[in-house]
């Protein structure tokens, strides 16, 4: 059965305003057509809706569950009518972004919670990958930007630098790599646990990793922190996240003869193929670097 949303919105006037006419002004429509598609809609339905044998109107207890129900079709109508009009106004129904896990979340959400508060329609999806892994979702997921560390330049995409981030070579105080009186050779590096975050692409690995037997792999940069904070072994930290407990000595640098810290250029990336629509063009001057905090 197709639903009448007219005849639905004429019964939910009708009670809402007491009569006919007031359901007829509510609806700017004249008296006799809401009490006809009243009465259409009791027709299709095969129920009596309204009892009309008092001096007041009153809905018959099909008449409640029926306008219970409908209410919620007509909720549903207008959120459709306002989605179209939105989507024909340049608003994405749907806009993926994909962050590698390396970079500093606080500049994508303060972005996105800018959308929410400018009452942007878009739906809107963050999702966290690492390494090869970012391009590989935005590749085979259709996303519409991407924030990557390891971006490989693609004819069909363009590309905007984002601020430099630097990484240390970190470990806790009390690790021996730290007593060797001098800084640490790749040898040393391999006698003890390395601490990595996997690529969550095809299998691949930070290009950045030293090669060793000894590695563990973890989840996520925080995840990365309390182990090194436990003493089980070293690794890359991105300088944002470990800034506090460098200070506070509850992590030191640890000296390497081929270099404790190194730098790269996150790059936000889009599609030429698939212009961006208000959403996505709005969000791409959040993130940019005029906008974007950097670490």
């Amino acid at each position: 059965m197709r639903w009448d949303l007219e005849g639905l919105a004429a019964l939910d006037a009708l009670v809402r305003t007491g009569s006919v006419a007031g359901a007829a002004q509510a609806l700017h429509k004249v008296s006799s057509a809401v009490s006809y598609q009243v009465k259409r809609l009791e027709e299709q339905l095969g129920l009596s809706l309204i009892d009309r044998s008092g001096y007041r109107l009153r809905l018959t207890p099909e008449g409640e569950a029926v306008l219970a129900e409908g209410r919620r079709l007509l909720q549903q109508a207008h959120q459709l009518d306002a989605l179209a009009q939105q989507l024909a106004s340049g608003w994405e129904a749907r806009l993926l972004l994909v962050v590698d896990g390396i970079l500093p979340l606080a500049d994508s959400l303060q972005a996105l919670k800018t959308l929410a508060d400018e009452g942007v329609p878009t739906r809107v999806q963050l999702k966290i990958e690492f390494l090869g892994g970012v391009q590989r979702c935005f590749e085979q997921e259709g996303a519409d930007l991407m924030i990557a560390k390891d971006y490989r330049p693609h004819a069909q995409c363009r590309a905007l630098a984002l601020p430099e981030l630097e990484c240390l070579l970190c470990v806790a105080p009390q690790h021996p790599l730290l007593q060797l009186g001098r800084p640490a050779r790749l040898a040393d590096l391999h006698a003890h646990v390395e601490l990595t975050v996997r690529d969550s692409g095809a299998g691949g690995e930070d290009r950045q990793m030293f090669g060793g037997e000894r590695v563990f792999f973890l989840s996520g940069f925080v995840a990365k922190r309390q182990a090194l904070l436990m003493g089980m072994g070293f690794g890359w930290m991105p300088r944002y996240l470990v800034d506090e407990q460098l200070a506070r000595g509850e992590l030191a640098e640890l000296a390497y003869e081929g270099g404790s810290r190194y730098r790269f250029t996150p790059w936000l990336v889009q599609r030429l193929d698939k212009p961006l629509g208000r959403a996505g063009q709005r969000l791409v001057e959040l993130l940019s670097p005029a906008q974007a905090g950097g670490a």
